[in-house]
């Protein structure tokens, strides 16, 4: 559905003055946090699901990405090299009220992610009525692709990203000497964040098109630099995937690289619209 289907608020922005903006800022602010709160309530109450199948779902063996690991091993190199077989760590709690912050702390996380698509409407509601029918032509579908790009992020973080270094961190050793006893704050604060920064990334197309429609950047910039770009997608691909091996790398840097090449293209498309 197009964005400009949605009806505008009667009172337009360009007629109004500071503090009905203001006003009119809040009232979506207002609903926004509203959106937030149900949903982080309705996470909330669903402890065993959110924690034993979402949060703890990387500690298992069994998990979605370790089986694919090994299949993957078996085909490739005909050994169970990539195959996982035990956890390295387990998880404690030290603090009285530690179990539940965390609790309410991805709970909070969660009201966000699910939100995420009814937050950013919320925005679109509010920049509309000050843009032209040309700009409205050009956001068109901003809600939805923006929304597409940030769960995919979501997903490629959850499934990819944190199964590889939590697999790896938890069972990284300096000495036999020494046990890997996670605590659970950090737990979970490493996969949240991890996984929240991903979907974040997974924006770029979205701040390319908005940076090339006001010149600040441009696809022949892209292209010209697209060999730095690659060293640069490298290294944070090092940095995200702390796991030694070359495929978790890979696994990373590929992504990236994908948005990359899809910004220039974006790019090329708001230049050809300009042009026109």
């Amino acid at each position: 559905m197009a964005l400009d289907q949605f009806e505008e608020d009667p009172a337009s922005p360009k007629e109004m003055g500071f503090f009905e903006h203001i006003d009119e800022l809040r009232k979506h602010i207002i609903r926004s946090v509203l959106a937030i709160l149900i949903c982080a309530v309705i996470v909330f109450l669903n402890k065993s699901l959110l924690f034993d199948t979402i949060l703890f779902g990387p500690m298992h063996t069994d998990f979605w990405t370790y089986v694919q690991m090994c299949k993957l091993s078996h085909s490739l190199t005909g050994t169970d090299v990539y195959c996982l077989k035990e956890m390295g760590f387990v998880l404690s709690n030290i603090d009285i009220t530690g179990q539940f912050s965390q609790h309410l702390f991805i709970a909070f996380i969660g009201g966000v992610i699910i939100s995420f698509p009814f937050v950013l409407w919320q925005f679109w509601i509010f920049i509309k009525p000050a843009l032209g029918s040309r700009e409205i032509k050009y956001a068109r579908g901003l809600v939805f692709y923006s929304s597409g790009l940030f769960f995919i992020g979501i997903l490629f973080g959850y499934f990819v990203l944190s199964p590889l270094s939590i697999s790896f961190l938890g069972s990284y050793r300096v000495s036999e000497l020494v046990s890997n006893e996670i605590n659970l704050e950090s737990y979970v604060s490493f996969l949240s964040t991890l996984t929240f920064a991903t979907g974040i990334i997974f924006e770029m197309p979205i701040l390319v098109y908005f940076l090339a429609k006001i010149g600040i950047l441009g696809s022949g910039i892209m292209r010209k630099y697209r060999r730095y770009a690659l060293v640069v997608i490298l290294i944070l691909a090092g940095i995200l995937t702390p796991s030694p091996d070359m495929a978790s790398q890979i696994m990373m840097a590929l992504p990236l690289y994908g948005l990359y090449e899809l910004s220039i293209i974006v790019a090329r498309r708001v230049e050809k619209n300009k042009m026109k």
